[in-house]
């Protein structure tokens, strides 16, 4: 591989217009002429075809024939909402577009989203509710599928769980799962209220409305107090570290001393963490080695019990609040 392929942006560019124009959904309706995909699709005709016939080359769709197109298994990924990620009218779009930004962020150590778009991620997702509603599709099931349910290291260690609090949980699909496989939990799913104003059906298909609060709020105001477990399920990764330690704070000063506090992804197994540049460039987050998350845990007044990589290939790490001194300082252990 020479240098010009490893700078190759036609390649990604071409998904992304492909996804845009719904391409995949198109030749599943039956339309696989290059005109007509055209005429579906809003594009010229000679152009469409020379980028799906790149993309071919690459081997996303097929051209069994000149000017006739279809679906191939990698092709079949940009179906319904498969699109979500690389539309760039949507979600996807902001996610493309950002990216012009790397020099600052590397520059820096900050994101810099905000030069392309005029204001930091979170702040644009609320100012454009229908970026934001593609958002949380891609992050709930229509994006990820049903999640693992099984968030405790040791199985057993439920019957001592009576209350779930699901902190930034979005549309509660993760709350929803927990609550199916546990009827004797009770549930709180914390996140901004346009966020949580999309879980009732969720819980209602789970069959678990009943055994759910919602609780609309920022999770870096003070958490529902008192619960047997704090999840953070893929939240840190989404933060800086001054803003990362601030959540767990809050996590720490709900569960009191001896709550339980699990991490849902975001660290890692190994001292040698990914690079996740997408996350630094939209909001500076990024996934943390053990050893970081540790300092960053004890620094908010929590000690990591246990961690553990489950045969869902998940790495789950347990954590209790630990005592405060009366000054509100955290004892240091030797």
């Amino acid at each position: 591989m020479d240098l010009w392929q490893l700078s190759d942006l036609c390649t990604p560019w071409c998904v992304h217009v492909a996804a845009t124009l719904r391409v995949a959904d198109h030749l599943a309706a039956g339309v696989h002429e290059i005109g007509k995909l055209a005429a579906v699709t809003g594009a010229d005709a000679d152009a469409l075809g020379r980028m799906l016939r790149h993309l071919a080359g690459k081997g996303l769709f097929a051209e069994p024939t000149p000017g006739q197109f279809e679906l191939n298994e990698l092709a079949r990924g940009l179906l319904g909402d498969g699109r979500l990620g690389f539309d760039l009218d949507s979600f996807g779009g902001r996610m493309a577009h950002a990216w012009g930004t790397l020099l600052s962020a590397v520059r820096t150590g900050r994101p810099a989203y905000h030069e392309a778009f005029g204001l930091p991620f979170w702040e644009d997702l609320g100012a454009h509710p229908e970026i934001a509603a593609d958002f949380d599709a891609l992050m709930g099931p229509a994006g990820h599928g049903v999640p693992d349910g099984q968030v405790l290291i040791d199985p057993t260690e439920w019957a001592n769980v009576r209350t779930v609090v699901d902190v930034g949980g979005g549309t509660g699909a993760l709350l929803a799962e927990v609550l199916r496989l546990q009827p004797h939990v009770r549930g709180l799913l914390v996140d901004l209220p346009r966020t949580i104003a999309g879980a009732p059906p969720i819980f209602a298909a789970a069959g678990v409305a009943g055994r759910v609060t919602l609780v609309g709020q920022s999770f870096f105001d003070p958490l529902p107090r008192g619960a047997d477990l704090y999840l953070l399920k893929s939240v840190l990764t989404d933060w800086p570290d001054r803003e990362a330690q601030r959540i767990l704070a809050r996590c720490a000063e709900a569960a009191e001393e001896g709550g339980r506090v699990v991490l849902v992804n975001g660290v890692a197994e190994s001292e040698q963490a990914p690079p996740e540049l997408l996350m630094l460039v939209l909001v500076g987050g990024k996934t943390r080695s053990l050893g970081e998350f540790r300092e960053l845990a004890r620094a908010a007044g929590l000690e990591v019990r246990a961690a553990a990589r489950q045969p869902s290939g998940r790495f789950l790490v347990e954590c209790v609040a630990i005592r405060r001194a009366p000054d509100g300082s955290t004892p240091r252990t030797s």
